[in-house]
């Protein structure tokens, strides 16, 4: 069958978009012909800003690279203008004079930046901030000019104002309104955005109209002049002052035009050939500049362009998440309030932190916040499903941890988000697609996510939430190491590197001291960097920091996981899984006196009591005297064993003794990821030691030690680490090298990937090879254990009828600062 002619003009995202769209569609449906102005494949216009900065590379921006267009056999011209559409012929003719013929044609072409037509708009040193190339020519001016001046106060206009400054030009943002971001916040948001950029440098002229730039005798830019005769030197100019829809194209063919290529709800103009999407488009009387409904037009036009015919585009309830130089913004839906609405605001400016709710008839209808977005999402799925929020109204401010039990803490925030949930807002993907493809796909990083949903592949913003989902398929098998760019959070720009060194070295004993010393944005903190803080201080400081136990996430203060149905699992502690029979009749009558629906033995051998009621859980660990397994916290879980030469004929040592002394040495310590164990009686591994993250395997001569496994959904093996002769070496080897993990890892990295980043010689170096530094390190370990223990853990029940070997006697140092 002889394949039908698409031709599409505009090779921007929402044009590519609608092939990816297509090409899942129906593959082998067209014959593809795209046409792009500029001299490059697909890339990210939004992460045009990180160029400008620095901070990436053309090629970092790069959607869709040569190679994709070539393996889905798409002719892809590049540098390659349309000048006119023969609708009669179905042609189209590129300004070289050649002529393609189609039997659909796609208008993607965007929008073009709107020129102030002020005299001297045309001479050197006036630009644009559009595209790639516009970008260059700002790089370049910033090498050897020193004035800028930025005339627009929207998101534009300061991104390109933060890149030029951070290219050390000196800046001046002119805007002709009272606010900056008019179109994003409200007066009290825009006021504290302003005061924060000022303290970084940059300098704005408000209610100021151009008149003119003026230029000198050869053509180039040296000033600008506002109305009223005001003139300000300037070197370069950048007009951020909008966009408006490329209809150009459109025009000469006699398509109607609107302000846009006016389209119905199948994203088809007037003429039923042709079909439209992106920012050229108007529909119902909308041109949307987001890319989130661009995205969502793709879809649709995609969908019409495969003849399925089963899709239509109502337009698009739009919400804005932005990082404007660092600062995070959110905006959505009537966020100005007026007649007939309430709002509920929360304002902290030497915190940086503001927040405004508006209500009306029962149902928030916007929102606007500042410095603290973390729940801008949340926010919108109410305006979106406009459903009462009378039983919210008392925790709406406070965000969606306090209106439910799982509390807004790290992965716990997605247990109960429903699989319709749109998560990125700009590809328009659901929490379904992603745990989908997590699950179908065997993803484990968020780059891997972004390839094959596109989540978190746009603005970005959605990167957390994306984390935590992948967090709770995947668990530990998660690999979201922090990278050393990475800020903490979206409250500082410091890496946890910054922020531990600074917690080190000025000596800084509270999450309070640490953010008023590092100027934190958000003076509560938020979900991620309150635990990842008290850890580090914790840490750092153990004797002095005071754990703050509204830190740790919902499971860790009740001590019980929490399940999808709402329910609770505990799980006692049993020293290397050894219990006895007085354990077990107290484990038995709790599950009959709760009416506990399951008793399950774990991989890591204990009993886990599955559906504890909240309302039951004191009286469950009161009736179990028994202290917690800590399965749902950052530190010691389990140390697994098998029962080695007292009972195995294969046992070459006292595997089951090995793993309680572990056990008991290291209970109570906190890490920066859950740390698992086990010690098998000989090199049969029956305990699985070798996919632990201390794993201890017995030989006829000693003890083998390996370390940084993880068992998880993604196995990793486990690497050796040292061999030794006896238990108090193997106490001390495994305590140094989880004290140098405590000390250099970051929170939230596992073992694997601690060692990943630092690597196994290091490791070795530290503590194998040095034994001065391993049993200065152990004994920091056993100082710290003195304060980090709670009562559930130094209650012990001793297993009966147990030969046990005795931890060893360690002093403890002075008040010296660990080795973060």
């Amino acid at each position: 069958m002889k394949k039908r002619k698409l031709v599409v003009v505009g090779n921007g995202m929402a044009g590519t978009r609608t092939l990816e769209e297509l090409l899942e569609l129906a593959p082998d449906l067209y014959d593809i012909t795209v046409f792009g102005a500029e001299p490059y494949p697909n890339y990210n216009r939004i992460l045009l800003s990180p160029v400008l900065t620095g901070e990436q590379t053309v090629q970092d921006i790069i959607l869709n690279d040569l190679d994709w267009y070539r393996e889905r056999h798409i002719d892809l011209r590049l540098e390659s203008r349309i000048v006119d559409i023969r609708r009669n012929r179905k042609e189209v003719v590129a300004e070289d004079g050649s002529v393609t013929r189609y039997d659909r044609l796609l208008l993607a072409t965007g929008s073009n930046p709107v020129i102030l037509p002020v005299p001297g708009h045309e001479l050197q040193g006036v630009v644009t901030f559009r595209d790639i190339r516009d970008v260059k020519l700002m790089i370049e001016a910033a090498g050897t000019l020193r004035r800028a001046i930025v005339i627009g106060g929207g998101l534009l206009g300061l991104e390109a104002a933060n890149g030029l400054a951070a290219r050390g030009m000196e800046v001046a943002v002119v805007h002709l309104g009272t606010n900056l971001l008019d179109r994003q916040l409200d007066g009290q948001a825009a006021g504290l955005l302003r005061a924060s950029l000022e303290q970084r440098g940059l300098e704005f002229l408000m209610e100021r109209q151009t008149e003119a730039i003026l230029g000198t005798d050869d053509g180039r830019v040296r000033g600008i002049r506002f109305a009223g005769g005001e003139e300000r030197p300037a070197d370069l100019i950048v007009m951020a002052v909008g966009i408006r829809p490329n209809t150009d194209l459109a025009e000469r063919a006699g398509i109607h035009t609107d302000r846009g290529v006016v389209v119905n709800d199948t994203l088809q103009t007037y003429d039923p050939s042709i079909y439209a999407v992106g920012e050229c488009v108007s529909h119902r009387g909308t041109a949307y500049g987001l890319v989130a409904p661009l995205f969502e037009q793709a879809k649709v036009a995609a969908n019409h362009l495969a003849f399925f015919g089963i899709s239509r585009y109502p337009g698009s309830v739009t919400s804005t998440k932005l990082k404007v130089t660092g600062i995070d913004v959110f905006s959505a839906g009537d966020f100005v309030g007026g007649g007939g609405t309430e709002a509920i605001t929360l304002a902290d400016p030497m915190g940086g932190v503001y927040k405004k709710l508006v209500i009306r008839d029962d149902k928030l209808v916007g929102a606007c916040l500042y410095g603290d977005t973390v729940d801008g999402g949340w926010y919108f799925r109410l305006i979106k499903e406009a459903r009462s929020i009378d039983a919210l109204r008392d925790h709406l401010m406070y965000g969606e941890g306090s209106a439910g039990d799982t509390g807004h803490a790290g992965q716990n925030s997605v247990v109960g988000m429903p699989d319709s949930t749109e998560v990125c807002g700009c590809n328009g993907v659901c929490k379904g697609t992603i745990v989908k493809a997590i699950r179908e796909q065997g993803l484990f990083t968020v780059d891997e996510i972004k390839k094959h949903t596109k989540a978190g592949s746009s603005c970005g913003s959605c990167v957390g939430l994306v984390e935590q989902i992948l967090i709770n398929c995947v668990g530990g098998a998660a690999n979201i190491k922090p990278s050393t760019e990475k800020p903490v959070c979206g409250c500082t720009d410091f890496t946890h590197g910054e922020v531990r060194r600074a917690i080190r070295d000025h000596h800084l004993v509270s999450i309070a001291q640490a953010m008023e010393f590092l100027e934190w944005r958000n003076s509560d903190g938020c979900a991620t960097c309150r635990p990842a803080l008290n850890y580090y201080v914790t840490c750092s400081w153990p004797g002095e920091a005071r754990d703050d136990a509204q830190s740790h996430l919902a499971n860790e203060r009740m001590h019980a996981n929490i399940q999808k149905d709402g329910t609770y699992s505990v799980v006692p502690r049993m020293w290397g899984g050894v219990t006895t029979p007085a354990e077990l009749r107290r484990i038995a009558d709790v599950a009959d006196k709760y009416q506990v629906p399951m008793v399950k033995v774990t991989g890591g051998q204990r009993i886990d009591l599955l559906g504890v009621r909240k309302q039951d859980l004191p009286a469950v660990w009161k009736d179990l005297d028994m202290p917690s397994g800590h399965a749902y916290g950052k530190g010691l879980r389990t140390v697994k064993t098998c029962v080695g030469s007292e009972f195995c004929r294969f046992g070459t040592q006292d595997s089951t003794a090995m793993g309680i002394a572990l056990e008991k040495d290291l209970v109570g310590m906190s890490s920066p990821h859950k740390v698992k164990l086990a010690v098998s009686g000989c090199p049969r591994n029956c305990a699985e030691s070798g996919i632990k993250d201390v794993g201890v395997i017995a030989v006829d001569s000693g003890w083998e030690i390996y370390v940084g496994g993880n068992g998880g959904i993604k196995t990793e093996v486990a690497q050796f680490f040292a061999k030794v002769a006896s238990a108090e070496a193997v106490l001390e080897h495994a305590g140094a090298f989880l004290q140098l993990y405590r000390e250099e890892a970051f929170y939230l990295e596992r073992t694997c990937h601690y060692l990943g980043r630092v690597g196994l010689d290091h490791a070795r170096a530290r503590v194998v090879d040095d034994a001065a530094n391993r049993a200065a390190l152990y004994q920091r370990l056993k100082f710290a254990l003195s304060f980090e223990r709670d009562p559930w853990a130094t209650r012990v029940q001793e297993p009966a009828a147990r030969r046990e070997f005795e931890p060893l006697s360690v002093e403890p140092l002075s008040t010296e600062p660990l080795g973060a």
